[in-house]
C-alpha cells in the first residue's frame, strides 16, 4: 500500500512527540508500504509567529507575512526527517517548492493548482520516507504561499490525490470524528464510517476535526481519509463515499459554530439588482458570506442579512461603506452587525428521505427558551442563527434529543 500521513501541531509539538511520529512512519514502512508524511507547525508555533507580525503589520493577506508564518513547517519536516533517520530509517524533507505544490497567488488562503508529484516518488523508490511541509506552497511566480488555518489537512489529502494513495491518515490529537465536541457533551459518540457530504457539512459549520478544503479533496478525487490519534492505535473515522448504512441514520452530528458575525443593510429599495451591488465588491475581496435572508417591508423597502466569518465583519462593513454608499447610507448608518451569534446545525444524509428534523429541531429549541434568528437548510443539513450565549444548550439539547449519546451501559466514567 501506499500511504500518506498527516500530523498536526500537537503531534509534532515536541521532540519526544516527533520521536513517537517517526517510530510509526517507521513501523508503516517495515509492514510494507511505502509513506509519505506531511507535517505541520510545532504547537503553538505559527501563533507565536504571527504575534510578532503583529508588532509590525495589521493584515496577514501579505506575501511577507506567508514567508514568516512557513518557517514553522520548514523546522518541522526536518526535525521529523532527523527523528526517522535517528531511529533507523531513511527520509528526505521536502518544502512546498521542492514537489512542487503549485498554488494561486492569494496570500494567506492559497489554494492548489497542481502537484509534482515526482520529486517524492523518487525518494520512495529510493527507500526513504518523504516528509513533506503541510500548510505551504508556491506560485507561478516563486512566491512562497500558506493555504490558511488547517491547510496542512488539504497538503495531506491532495498530497495523497497526486500518489494515488490508498488511504490518507490524518493524525491528530482526537482519536475520530465524534457526535459532537466531547467537550460539551461527555456523551458524544465516536462515528467509524461517515459520508465525505456530512464531514464536509460538518466541517463548514464548525467541527474542528478536518479543514473543509480537504474533505473537498478527498471526495473530488475519491481518497479515503482515516482520522485517528496519533497518541494511541486505536481505529479512528473512515471519511468514505455515501453507503447505504448511512442513509439509515437521520442526525449524524450536531455542530455549533461561534466564529460568525451577522450583518443588516436596512431599507433597501426594493427593486432588481440591489442584491447584486451589495454582494459584489464582497465577493471581489473574496469575503464568503452563508446564510442570506431578504425581508420585505410595507412601505417598499426591504432589509437584508447575512452572516459571515466573524474575521471579516470589519472588512465587509468598511467595504459596504465604500463601495455602495448610496444603498448603506452616510457613514453607513443604514449597517447593522452583530458578533455575539452562533450558528447551531445538525447534519446527516438520512435527512434525504426522514420527514420532520426540521420541526423536531425548532420543538427542542423552542422547550429551551432558545430564540431562531435565522434558518438555512440543505439535503442534509438544517441551521440555525441564534445568540452566542445559547450555543453550549443547544447543542447539549439537539445532541440528546434526536438520541446521539452514548447509551447507558456505555458511559462508564463519565
Amino acid at each position: 500500500m501506499l500511504i500518506v500521513q498527516k500530523y498536526g501541531g500537537t503531534s509534532v509539538g515536541s521532540i519526544e512527540r516527533m520521536k513517537n511520529v517517526a517510530a510509526r512512519c517507521l513501523a508503516s514502512q517495515r509492514q510494507g508500504h511505502q509513506v509519505a508524511v506531511v507535517v505541520s507547525a510545532m504547537s503553538g508555533e505559527t501563533n507565536r509567529l504571527l504575534k510578532l507580525v503583529d508588532e509590525i503589520h495589521d493584515d496577514h493577506n501579505d506575501r511577507e507575512v506567508d514567508v514568516i508564518v512557513s518557517t514553522g513547517e520548514q523546522v518541522s519536516v526536518g526535525l521529523v526527517a532527523l527523528a526517522i533517520r535517528k531511529a533507523g530509517g531513511k527520509a528526505r524533507s521536502f518544502l512546498g517548492h521542492q514537489c512542487k505544490i503549485l498554488t494561486d497567488s492569494s496570500f494567506a488562503r492559497a489554494r492548489i493548482v497542481d502537484i509534482d508529484a515526482g520529486p517524492i516518488r523518487d525518494a520512495m523508490a529510493a527507500g526513504e520516507i518523504a516528509v513533506i511541509a503541510g500548510f505551504q506552497g508556491v506560485d507561478e511566480k516563486g512566491n512562497i504561499t500558506t493555504l490558511g488555518r488547517g491547510g496542512s489537512d488539504t497538503t495531506g489529502v491532495a498530497i495523497a490525490a497526486a500518489l494515488k494513495a490508498d488511504v490518507c491518515e490524518i493524525y491528530t490529537d482526537v482519536d475520530g470524528v465524534y457526535t459532537t465536541d466531547p467537550n460539551i457533551v461527555p456523551t458524544a459518540r465516536k462515528i467509524e464510517r461517515i459520508s465525505y457530504e456530512e464531514m464536509l457539512e460538518l466541517a463548514s459549520l464548525g467541527a474542528k476535526v478536518l479543514q473543509i478544503r480537504s474533505v473537498e479533496l478527498g471526495m473530488k478525487y475519491a481518497v479515503p481519509i482515516h482520522v485517528r490519534s496519533s497518541f494511541s492505535d486505536v481505529e479512528g473515522t473512515w471519511v468514505v463515499p455515501e453507503d447505504a448504512a448511512m442513509e439509515k441514520v437521520t442526525v449524524s452530528g450536531v455542530t455549533a459554530s461561534r466564529d460568525e458575525s451577522k450583518i443588516t443593510v436596512e431599507d433597501l429599495p426594493d427593486q432588481p439588482g440591489i442584491a447584486a451591488r451589495m454582494f459584489a465588491p464582497l465577493a471581489d475581496a473574496n469575503i464568503s458570506v452563508d446564510m442570506i435572508v431578504q425581508n420585505q417591508a410595507y412601505d417598499g423597502t426591504t432589509d437584508l442579512t447575512f452572516t459571515l466569518p466573524k474575521i471579516d465583519r470589519k472588512r465587509a462593513v468598511d467595504l459596504l461603506k465604500e463601495q455602495v454608499p448610496e444603498l448603506v447610507g452616510k457613514d453607513g448608518e443604514r449597517v447593522v452587525f452583530d458578533d455575539e451569534i452562533s450558528k447551531v446545525s445538525v447534519v446527516g444524509v438520512g435527512m434525504r428521505s426522514h420527514a420532520g428534523i426540521a420541526k423536531t429541531m425548532f420543538t427542542l429549541l423552542a422547550d429551551e427558551g432558545i430564540n431562531i434568528q435565522l434558518i438555512s437548510t440543505s439535503e442534509i443539513k438544517v441551521s440555525c442563527v441564534i445568540a452566542r450565549k445559547y450555543a453550549e444548550l443547544a447543542v447539549r439539547t439537539l445532541h440528546e434529543g434526536f438520541g446521539l449519546s452514548l447509551p447507558a451501559s456505555e458511559r462508564t466514567g463519565l
